[in-house]
């Protein structure tokens, strides 16, 4: 009897134990809900078309075991309740730190994810949640900023042409690549032809779609009509301010200075390339001379004028070789002169036959060119 009786003391001692662990536990995992938010104060306006940041601070939460407390700043519509918000982002300091320095791009992009369209008004609640990785606490506080957004949008990672008045027609897995020229700029050399066209971000899946309004503006979601003769255009878009360029790319030219004259024209395959077939190659003039370079005419509205592209060193010293990098034949804007920025031919393409070949696709790392002798 006496050994069941001490049985059952060890038994009660040991659930008092757990229940006391637990009892612990619980208390090393509470905090308090913030109870204030200093900034931005409530109906705080953003202009984001502006490169600032906005700073979200609060007055801290309190631990039971007076450990760290987490933060996570939490956005929503203006009428949520913030069961299913649009958006949370951990504070400075991995969490750690009672502010948020929130860049006006980071912004903008959950202005969108709030269905916020650019050039709109709108806007968002804001809240903290509080804890130590569980229990969270919501705050008994929330605010509302109003935000202006940019003309532009989020620049994705990849983007596209397609569509009927695109060159390679409306087949979404044909659409011809942009190349991406910054962290928010893209720029395709391409044929437009009677149609419409739009630009997509992937060519699997429910892409985002863009297009080019009558103001020349990229604007979300639509076409863009092309009523006239099939030329080859330039591209070029900006996503930070939605602005974008077009321009005809009328006519490539070999420039060889030492006859002065263009011995040839290119013409556009398709694909941002341009071909020469079957061209002669002599050094021999007044003088032995290897240097040339590029011509492009180019219109913008009523205006034509010259754009020139020639190498990355203003003066080669040398004829490349076999071994001589690929780097070599990459073509960069250049000035009109004769002879600075000028590539060199190999020796063995004196007196030869060649095809030529301008390559301003995205497949290639730069935009570059080549000669093949026949």
């Amino acid at each position: 009897m006496k050994n069941i009786y001490s049985k059952l003391v060890l038994i009660v001692f040991a659930v008092f134990l757990v229940s006391c662990e637990n009892d612990d536990s619980m208390n090393h995992t509470k905090v308090s809900a913030v109870k204030t938010l200093y900034s931005p104060e409530n109906n705080k306006f953003f202009d984001l078309n502006a490169q600032s940041s906005a700073l979200f601070e609060w007055e801290g939460a309190k631990a039971q075991d007076n450990g760290v407390v987490l933060y996570d700043v939490v956005f929503d519509h203006v009428d949520g309740d913030f069961s299913n918000p649009v958006y949370i982002m951990p504070s400075d300091g991995k969490g750690l730190q009672p502010s948020l320095n929130l860049s006006f791009t980071d912004l903008n992009k959950i202005a969108k994810l709030a269905g916020i369209e650019s050039e709109t008004l709108g806007k968002l609640k804001w809240t903290v949640y509080s804890s130590k990785g569980i229990n969270v606490e919501k705050s008994t506080v929330s605010n509302v900023i109003e935000i202006l957004t940019p003309s532009g949008f989020p620049a994705p990672d990849q983007l596209f042409i397609t569509g009927t008045g695109s060159e390679t027609g409306d087949v979404t897995a044909s659409a011809q690549a942009f190349k991406k020229t910054g962290g928010n700029t893209f720029e395709i050399y391409t044929k437009l032809q009677a149609g419409s066209y739009k630009f997509i971000t992937r060519k699997n899946g429910t892409p985002e779609v863009f297009y080019i309004n009558n103001e020349g503006k990229l604007k979300q979601d639509g076409e863009t009509t092309y009523t006239g003769a099939s030329k080859v255009y330039r591209i070029r878009i900006d996503f930070s301010n939605g602005s974008t360029t077009i321009t005809e790319i009328a006519k490539v030219e070999f420039w060889y200075p030492l006859y002065q004259k263009f011995p040839f024209e290119y013409t556009y395959t398709g694909g941002g390339v341009w071909k020469a077939t079957n061209k002669p190659i002599s050094f021999q003039g007044s003088w032995v001379d290897e240097r040339y370079k590029f011509k492009f005419t180019v219109v913008n509205g009523t205006t034509t004028s010259a754009e020139w592209f020639g190498s990355v060193n203003k003066d080669n010293s040398s004829r490349p070789t076999a071994s001589t990098p690929a780097s070599f034949w990459y073509m960069v804007p250049a000035d009109g002169s004769d002879w600075d920025y000028t590539f060199k031919f190999k020796s063995e393409i004196d007196g030869k036959n060649v095809n030529s070949e301008i390559n301003f696709s995205a497949s290639v790392p730069a935009y570059t060119h080549s000669f093949t002798i026949l």
